[in-house]
């Protein structure tokens, strides 16, 4: 393999990953142009060696070392590349973080992004779990992404339709889950109007005049620092199971047991529940299975409370999605990919 790859052997990824987990990779490349990822793929020496794409590490549980190739993701760019009648189309490539990519958006006057504030990660990783947050998530303002194939060695753009937007969900999780995201291309409005659909973000200080785009990211960026653990000072993934969708009909008869239940209808008439009400109404919040625990002040988040391990979280998720479907009949799905 040539060496200008500047592949490294025994590489801790304990920095990697926000969960903080201590774990090691046998190989390591971090990837910042796209003709190191056609050097590897071309390599027969390589080419049965399990790979890892690792972006930001912030949706990613290791449970142990890794016995390959982690590729890196560290592509770096950003433009604005032009528009349409409705839209200003703007271009990043996936190493990007994504914070710092919307925080440039706002300053280039461009809104869209804002409600996605603060989320931890790179740009690359944004299309896969079709990120959302606060009334947005990343389909609504998605234009295309640029794709390196490893089965082909071709490189193709897709569009929304190509790529299956669900919820948390895309076809990069599925048939697609082989394919390495080189940039993203989102369509932002030219006629910008503030997303206040979510009542927590509605009633936060500012929000009832007419607020900017910037206003509305400093009120997402509050409100999540009020909540959320920050991944520099606590190890986590942000919230760690999704918000489980029940028929309407599960719903009820809930309803019926647990008049309390949090629950948000869906235009097909299925329901989402909320997993963190959920998980705090099991007696999780606060509390811990070894080194792992729920943050206090956010079920849905799971937490390294130090020198945890990716069993020690395993071991805590498990418990609690044992004692959620036992109570309620309901199976939280985590977010994170088990590695």
């Amino acid at each position: 393999m040539p060496a200008s790859t500047s592949v490294l052997y025994q590489f801790s990824l304990q920095s990697l990953n926000t969960f903080g987990i201590a774990a090691t990779a046998r190989a390591y490349l971090h990837v910042t142009k796209k003709e190191q990822l056609l050097g590897v793929y071309a390599d027969g020496a390589w080419a049965t060696l399990p790979k890892l794409i690792l972006g930001g590490g912030s949706n990613v549980l290791l449970t142990g070392d890794f016995d390959g190739l982690v590729l890196h993701i560290g592509l770096e760019g950003k433009e604005l590349i032009g528009g349409d009648e409705r839209h200003h189309f703007v271009r990043a490539a996936a190493g990007e973080n994504w914070h710092a990519f919307v925080q440039w958006t706002l300053a280039q006057g461009l809104g869209g992004l804002e409600n996605l504030s603060l989320i931890p990660g790179t740009v690359g990783a944004a299309p896969i779990q079709n990120i959302g947050a606060y009334g947005l998530e990343i389909k609504d303002v998605f234009h295309s992404v640029t794709v390196f194939d490893p089965a082909s060695g071709e490189t193709r753009v897709m569009d929304a339709a190509a790529c299956r937007f669900g919820y948390r969900d895309s076809v990069f999780k599925h048939e697609g889950r082989q394919l390495i995201i080189l940039d993203v291309t989102f369509a932002l409005p030219k006629q910008w109007q503030p997303n206040l659909r979510y009542a927590e973000l509605a009633n936060e200080p500012g929000m009832q005049d007419a607020p900017s785009a910037q206003q509305v990211a400093d009120a997402v960026i509050a409100i999540r620092r009020r909540k959320l653990p920050d991944p520099a000072q606590i190890g986590n993934a942000g919230s760690f199971f999704k918000n489980p969708v029940v028929a309407g009909a599960q719903c009820a008869a809930l309803l019926e047991r647990f008049p309390n239940l949090v629950h948000h209808a869906q235009p097909d008439g299925s329901e989402k529940l909320a997993a963190g009400w959920l998980i705090d109404q099991c007696g999780w919040k606060g509390k811990s299975l070894g080194a792992a625990g729920v943050y206090p002040k956010q079920a849905l988040v799971l937490v390294n409370n130090g020198g945890a391990s990716g069993a020690d979280v395993v071991t805590l998720a498990r418990a609690i999605q044992a004692d959620v479907q036992a109570r309620y009949g309901v199976l939280l799905e985590p977010e994170p990919v088990f590695v």
